[in-house]
């Protein structure tokens, strides 16, 4: 087993410190944590840490730090309250409020609540002879908009009986294990990414459900195109950008051609090596860079109530810029 990481932060080294340390602890002026392998392709659990009693501010470096290393840090139990959860988000960058207010926690605005308690949220699909809700493939969250968010913080509630579990997967883990001419062939390719009202709309990895709920309305999005090779804009590492719930096709390839490249680069980076697949306990929290890392819920009975709650780190950075058909420059968004 790999060794664990201790974090540690140190004041006079602008928060941080790193050590490959194996029961070794060192007490310094933030408190101390280990970071351990997950059973899967990409993440960290973090223990040692007692959210409860604060975080100084050179324990959050070490452990924003430690969020951009990983991709994907998990908190077993320690979501014990809103104020934790938020006070750990924060860590992370500035937050983001959700657009639709309904969804925003009473007196929380940064939180929203995803619960099916009074009623599903999410479009239902007729899975294996089952009603679920909360079947979302592997994605980016905002990949069709110009500035996806840097990241999202769940705090499990109240989890389900069966299902709800959620999966993450390490897209800069994936580029780096395409070959040489893959790498070229795609380096100056853009894809375009748009809103997807439900599974049936999806034109790759495509589900085999029925849709058993009506459509929702939503606003109209403007057409997005976003390199299929992402440069994270903290860590400089190649992410390959796949989102298969709303990427469409390559620009100037929409054809056979292009299709079957995206279905290469998909079914690549779909390999069950590169993921790590969540099974959730209440006050559990994940923490993922929506940078480098799809996620994906894989659903629960409809009639199972699950409540999850989440925060949104912001984007600070363009991953993409709006398409006009016809014209290749650079729009303003």
């Amino acid at each position: 087993m790999a060794a664990a990481l201790t974090h540690m932060g140190d004041v006079s080294a602008l928060g941080l410190a790193y050590s490959d340390r194996t029961g070794t602890r060192m007490e310094r002026q933030a408190m101390s944590f280990e970071c351990k392998p997950l059973s899967g392709g990409i993440g960290q659990e973090v223990v040692g840490l007692d959210l409860e009693k604060g975080i100084d501010a050179a324990t959050a470096a070490a452990l924003n730090a430690a969020w951009l290393e990983h991709g994907v840090l998990v908190f077993r139990r320690a979501g014990t309250s809103s104020e934790v959860q938020l006070e750990l988000s924060r860590c992370f960058g500035e937050l983001d409020l959700h657009p639709i207010e309904k969804l925003r926690l009473p007196g929380y605005p940064e939180l929203i609540s995803l619960s099916n308690e009074n009623g599903p949220i999410s479009p239902i699909y007729e899975v294996n002879g089952i009603n679920q809700t909360q079947c979302i493939p592997w994605h980016v969250d905002l990949s069709f908009t110009v500035t996806p968010n840097a990241g999202a913080l769940l705090r499990m509630v109240r989890k389900p009986q069966d299902g709800g579990l959620t999966g993450f997967l390490d897209t800069a883990g994936a580029y780096d294990a395409l070959d040489d001419a893959t790498k070229d062939e795609i380096a100056e390719l853009e894809a375009i990414h748009l809103w997807r009202n439900g599974l049936e709309e999806m034109r790759f990895n495509k589900q085999n459900v029925k849709r058993v709920s009506p459509f929702g309305t939503f606003p109209e999005f403007p057409t997005v195109a976003h390199p299929l090779v992402w440069t994270h804009p903290e860590t400089g590492r190649k992410v390959l950008n796949v989102s298969t719930m709303n990427i469409d096709h390559i620009v100037g390839q929409k054809n056979e051609r292009g299709d079957a490249l995206l279905r290469r680069l998909i079914e690549h980076a779909l390999d069950p090596r590169f993921q790590y697949i969540h099974d959730w306990e209440e006050n559990d929290m994940v923490l993922w860079d929506n940078r480098r890392a799809m996620h994906a819920a894989f659903g629960h009975p409809v009639d199972q109530i699950r409540i999850v709650h989440r925060t949104t780190i912001k984007g600070g950075v363009a991953m993409g810029r709006i398409y006009e058909e016809g014209n290749l420059a650079e729009v303003s968004a």
